[in-house]
């Protein structure tokens, strides 16, 4: 399960050589692993034990890296999932994607809507053309997804403003996408679906975001996508580079990486202290709340542990008109480029124990604290913004502490 497994191990082997060369008291060491509730790879609570091997199977081909022979390219990204997703899901900005397209046109003549940087020998690389919109994209965590997506829809609407009818400012909708083609096994062919996952809500399921990311991140063939992504400026050479049989990957293997995408657990918020429970009040005070919805419960599941159970993830996973300061101009669904889907605020209490102490929050972690992605937000958030700029340093302390605690 990622980084903290070789922890683990380096801490358990370092432990039993200094213990035996009695240089210190053993009881002394911390050699335990971290606690569940402090990862970002752990299982869902209350899984059944099939439920969990599925999650164990489902883990290994998250982190499996590919080579060329197993069909890796021709153009790419990255070699496997968890490369991508960086800190055990939390992705680093040298791991960015870079998203374009010709306004709401995704330029698949010219290679979009992703910029593959990477290819195999004999393959070329994209750069990106000239005249198009473009949109650096930080890798977003991928705990809690199952979570999200059990959430029922209505749930999720009833939040939704458009017209902001109530005054206050805040107009959040939903971005209704198209399921592509392959899902039509799945989903009603040519209906809309409400987008819940990426940057800007233009994914509809894990399913949908598990086979694009083999297809566009790695360039993997599935049972569910079989032919090759290529550079439609060098398409001949290529093609010709990648010589694995397509499909490259069964739909088992894709079927069970969405499995463990839908078992992954959010870490623990921390305890509850005075300062954090003042902090809490503040930031619905200042309006932050009305976005960062705190709660949802979800609906039935076809996994009982995920079935009616709280998922406080502070997101209304609706499209806001972020401002000019976070506009990236480029349309994805029905989301304009000025809109961002709300990011949940869980999994802050332990990012930087799994990200070199650092932070990379907004969605191309140009913000390295949260204060600074408060002061980054305008469009809607501007009022709560100013809100929080407003207040005494006694209680922007306790709302940075409450909501890195989440």
């Amino acid at each position: 399960m990622g980084a903290w497994r070789t922890r683990r191990v380096t801490a358990g082997v370092l432990a039993a050589a200094v213990c035996g060369l009695g240089l210190v008291a053993c009881s002394k060491l911390l050699t335990t692993a971290p606690e569940a509730a402090d990862l970002f790879d752990s299982p869902l609570e209350g899984l059944s034990a099939a439920d969990r091997a599925a999650f164990v199977e489902g883990d290994a081909q998250f982190a499996r890296p590919f080579s060329i022979a197993q069909g890796l390219g021709p153009i790419f990204n990255n070699v496997s999932c968890a490369s991508c997703h960086s800190g055990d899901g939390r992705g680093r900005p040298e791991n960015s994607l870079t998203r374009f397209s010709l306004g709401p046109d995704p330029a698949l003549h010219l290679g979009g809507p992703q910029l593959q940087d990477k290819a195999i020998p004999g393959a070329h690389a994209e750069t990106v053309p000239a005249g198009v919109d473009q949109s650096l994209r930080l890798p977003p965590p991928v705990f809690g997804m199952g979570l999200i997506e059990a959430i029922p829809e209505a749930d999720l609407l009833a939040h939704a403003d458009p017209a902001d009818s109530d005054g206050d400012g805040i107009s959040g909708r939903p971005n209704y996408v198209l399921p592509p083609e392959f899902m039509a096994a799945h989903l009603p062919t040519g209906v809309p679906a409400l987008g819940r996952f990426s940057r800007k809500a233009q994914v509809s399921s894990i399913l949908e975001q598990t086979v694009a990311a083999y297809h566009q991140d790695i360039g993997i063939t599935t049972d569910f996508l079989p032919v090759e992504n290529s550079n439609p400026l060098a398409s001949s050479a290529t093609q010709a580079a990648d010589r694995v049989a397509d499909p490259e990957l069964s739909a088992a293997a894709v079927r069970s990486v969405e499995a463990y995408l839908r078992m992954l657990a959010p870490p623990a918020p921390g305890g509850q202290t005075p300062a954090r429970e003042r902090g809490r009040v503040v930031f619905g005070a200042a309006g932050c709340a009305g976005c960062h919805v705190p709660a949802y419960r979800t609906g039935a599941a076809g996994i009982p542990a995920l079935a009616n159970r709280d998922v406080v993830l502070y997101s209304d996973l609706l499209l806001h008109d972020m401002g000019d300061g976070l506009a990236d101009r480029r349309p994805d669904g029905q989301a304009d480029g000025r809109e961002w889907r709300t990011t949940p605020l869980w999994g802050l209490r332990v990012m930087r124990d799994f990200l070199n102490g650092q932070m990379f929050l907004l969605h191309d972690g140009r913000a390295r604290s949260v204060a600074e992605a408060i002061t980054a937000h305008g469009g809607e958030a501007a009022a709560a913004r100013d809100a929080y700029l407003a207040l005494p340093e006694s209680d922007r302390s306790a709302l940075l502490d409450f909501v890195e605690s989440r």
